[in-house]
């Protein structure tokens, strides 16, 4: 067997120990999590709940959902919880082919992100959810009693969820295109309405049909945007200029004749 081949099933055993470290955290903190897998699903309802009218229950229309749904919910929870091993667990892979200065931008960035998606995720739950729901349950009848499904409650939240997250996530790719040479900070700039315009065609796509949650998305990825255009340019500080001036043509020329005069001496 060859060096390079020997190489590549090093590379593969060590992914699959780390994806097998990564998975038995997760499972740990799942497993410890899951007596109190209804209390969870509680704290995730709980803005649909303070909404609805006294009295008033979700419901669950399938025979297995009851269950399913609060696992799924827990899942969810554990792997957040877990984030840090599984991140720990990729950057051990990853690192070792990185240059330094690789590694010292990876880092921030790698640890940036996870921040910012989970600051999407709070501010989508302790923020967007209540007003939007609130909004919701004033603009409905009065002559129907909302009770929603809560299987369709979790595909609403997860969806939110995600959306909200990569949208916090707008700072670190303007800060990857600034530093991989994609685009300068000149031309993010001058292509600033065209963000703006674009953020709330997104935000109209992705949320509910209400301006209070388009506004509520578009505001903060335009702002975000403006935020990462910012630290872009204080990572991004051009080189300072150097105080060589090349020679002249004059000066060459009269230092190869220096040089061959030397030379003639020499001999």
């Amino acid at each position: 067997m060859s060096e390079t081949q020997e190489t590549f099933i090093a590379h593969l055993i060590e992914l699959r120990d780390r994806m097998l470290r990564a998975i038995v955290a997760l499972v740990i903190v799942f497993v410890c999590l899951m007596p109190w897998a209804g209390d969870i699903y509680d704290v995730l309802a709980k803005p649909m709940m303070d909404t609805l009218p006294e009295g008033t229950h979700m419901i669950a229309t399938g025979v297995v959902t009851p269950f399913f749904v609060p696992v799924k919910v827990t899942m969810m929870v554990a792997f957040v919880l877990a984030l840090p091993v599984v991140l720990y667990q990729a950057w051990a892979f990853v690192a070792p082919g990185l240059y330094a200065h690789e590694r010292k931008l990876a880092i921030p960035l790698v640890a940036g992100s996870t921040l910012l998606f989970l600051l999407g995720m709070a501010f989508c739950y302790f923020f967007v959810f209540g007003t939007v729901f609130r909004f919701i349950a004033e603009f409905a009848p009065k002559s129907i009693v909302p009770a929603p499904d809560i299987e369709q409650y979790l595909s609403f939240v997860m969806s939110m969820f995600i959306a909200f997250g990569l949208t916090f996530e707008v700072p670190v790719a303007v800060i990857l295109l600034v530093k991989t040479g994609v685009v300068s900070i000149a031309k993010l700039k001058e292509a600033r309405p065209y963000v703006i315009v674009g953020a709330f065609v997104i935000a109209a796509i992705i949320t509910p049909p209400d301006v209070i949650s388009q506004f509520m998305l578009a505001v903060p990825m335009c702002l975000l945007f403006e935020l990462g255009i910012i630290i872009a340019g204080m990572i991004s500080k051009p080189a300072p200029a150097s105080d060589y001036v090349p020679p002249s043509t004059d000066e060459m020329d009269r230092e190869l004749d220096r040089i061959e005069a030397s030379e003639r001496d020499a001999k």
